[in-house]
C-alpha cells in the first residue's frame, strides 16, 4: 500500500513542478504575513516562443503565508498582461488561434494561469489573452493586450 501512494505523490510532484519560461522582473508585497512569505504581486517577462520580436510582461497575484511558502496554496486568478514589439516581428512557424504561449501552475493541483495568442489577420494585430483555469471550473477573470504588426525601425 505504501509504494502506490509514493508513486502517486511522485507523479503529482512531477506534473506540477514544471519550469517556467518566464523571467521574474520584480515583486511588491501586498499583505504582511508573520509566518511565511508575504502575499505579493509578481511581475514576469517572457518572449513569444513562435513570434520573434514580441515580449510580454505579466503581473499576477501570489499567495504567501505558510501554505504559499510550501507551495500548497492556490494563487488568486488575478492577472494583467502587456505585450510589445521589441524587434522585427517574424513568425517562426505557422501560428494557430488559441496557441498557448505561457503556462504557470498556480496551485499544487489542477490550476494554471495561461496566456494564449490569436491573430487578427484583417487588422494585422496579435492578441494575447491571460486567464486562469482548473479542471472543473475556471475563472472569468482575464486580461488582453494587442501588438500591431508594423515594420521595425530599429
Amino acid at each position: 500500500m505504501r509504494r502506490p501512494m509514493c508513486a502517486v505523490l511522485a507523479a503529482i510532484v512531477c506534473a506540477t513542478a514544471q519550469a517556467s519560461p518566464a523571467e521574474e522582473i520584480g515583486s511588491v508585497d501586498t499583505v504582511f504575513k508573520i509566518l511565511g512569505a508575504n502575499h505579493k504581486i509578481v511581475i514576469e517577462a517572457f518572449d513569444d516562443p513562435d513570434v520573434s520580436g514580441v515580449t510580454c510582461h505579466l503581473s499576477r497575484a501570489k499567495t504567501g503565508g505558510i501554505k504559499g511558502s510550501l507551495g500548497l496554496a492556490e494563487d488568486p486568478s488575478d492577472a494583467s498582461i502587456a505585450c510589445r514589439q521589441v524587434g522585427p516581428i517574424e513568425f517562426r512557424d505557422d501560428i494557430e488561434d488559441g496557441d498557448e504561449v505561457f503556462d504557470k501552475s498556480t496551485s499544487i493541483l489542477f490550476k494554471s494561469m495561461q496566456v494564449v495568442r490569436f491573430y487578427d489577420r484583417k487588422r494585422k494585430v496579435l492578441i494575447y489573452l491571460v486567464y486562469s483555469d482548473k479542471i472543473i471550473e475556471g475563472s472569468p477573470k482575464n486580461s488582453i493586450t494587442t501588438v500591431p504588426i508594423r515594420p521595425w525601425d530599429g
